[in-house]
């Protein structure tokens, strides 16, 4: 019986057709769809590894993810949407979101933060979105919006803001950049019991006269610790050529006194 053969690339389909390349990497407890990868209430205690680098969407809201380390995300280069709200989040670490630069819309709301740092979102230079509604926030530092120079929207709402002078800085950030600042209303202090639900942005600038007269600059405490020993010294050496100037003064008074009446420094 003679044999045929079939030719390159007829032989190249027919295996394409019996052995078709690899779907991207889906996580086993998430949903996959071209880009979209949901793993929304799955009981996850942190961010799944095998994810398929061209993911531009991954929802992770209502799982049990407590930290976000500094290899908590596979390589992402295409991520625009990341949620992880409703989970356990506590901490941050500066390097958590490096590799996202092409994120545009971050939702971090319903968590426990206390804490962010700048440094944190300086890898996302293309973010619009940041959602930290309903955190444990009472303070935020101005460097953590202004590290994003791509921001349009910032959510603040339900969170329990301390508003006492360190809330100062963030209110002048606030002020400025009322149309980046969603549900501006919803901005209430918690702390101290007597503005508890006073609306931030309903302060003005006469509010922090007394923060801004007994706030002191760097320059101001660097000043004092150079001035202060300084002055120590002086008043030490003041004190003591003072001292020597009276008791020279009172020895020359006797000396007088001796040569003009004897008998005053007789020895009995």
């Amino acid at each position: 019986m003679g044999c045929w053969r079939l030719p390159g690339p007829a032989l190249a389909l027919l295996l394409l057709l019996l052995c078709p390349p690899p779907s991207p990497a889906c996580p086993a407890a998430c949903h996959c769809s071209p880009g979209q990868v949901d793993c929304r209430e799955r009981g996850l205690l942190e961010v799944p590894w095998s994810l398929s680098t061209n993911t531009s969407a991954l929802w992770l809201a209502y799982n049990f993810i407590r930290v976000l380390g500094p290899r908590s995300f596979p390589p992402l280069p295409g991520l625009r949407l990341l949620s992880l709200a409703h989970n356990r989040l506590e901490l941050l670490h500066s390097h958590a979101l490096l590799g996202l630069g092409e994120l545009q819309e971050l939702d971090l709301s319903h968590n426990r933060l206390t804490l962010l740092t700048p440094d944190t979102f300086l890898p996302l230079t293309s973010l619009a979105t940041l959602n930290l509604g309903s955190n444990r926030l009472g303070e935020l530092e101005p460097g953590v919006p202004g590290a994003l120079p791509q921001l349009q929207a910032l959510l603040l709402q339900d969170n329990p803001w301390v508003c006492s002078c360190g809330i100062l800085p963030l209110w002048r950030w606030l002020s400025h950049n009322r149309e980046k600042v969603r549900e501006k209303s919803l901005l209430l202090c918690r702390v101290p019991e007597q503005l508890n639900k006073y609306p931030i942005m309903a302060f003005g600038e006469e509010s922090f006269r007394q923060c801004q007269e007994s706030s002191l600059s760097p320059q101001h405490y660097i000043a004092f610790f150079i001035i202060g020993p300084f002055s120590f010294i002086a008043s030490i050496f003041f004190c003591t050529v003072l001292g020597s100037l009276v008791v020279f003064y009172h020895s020359l008074r006797r000396e007088s006194q001796c040569w003009r009446r004897p008998h005053v420094c007789r020895v009995h």
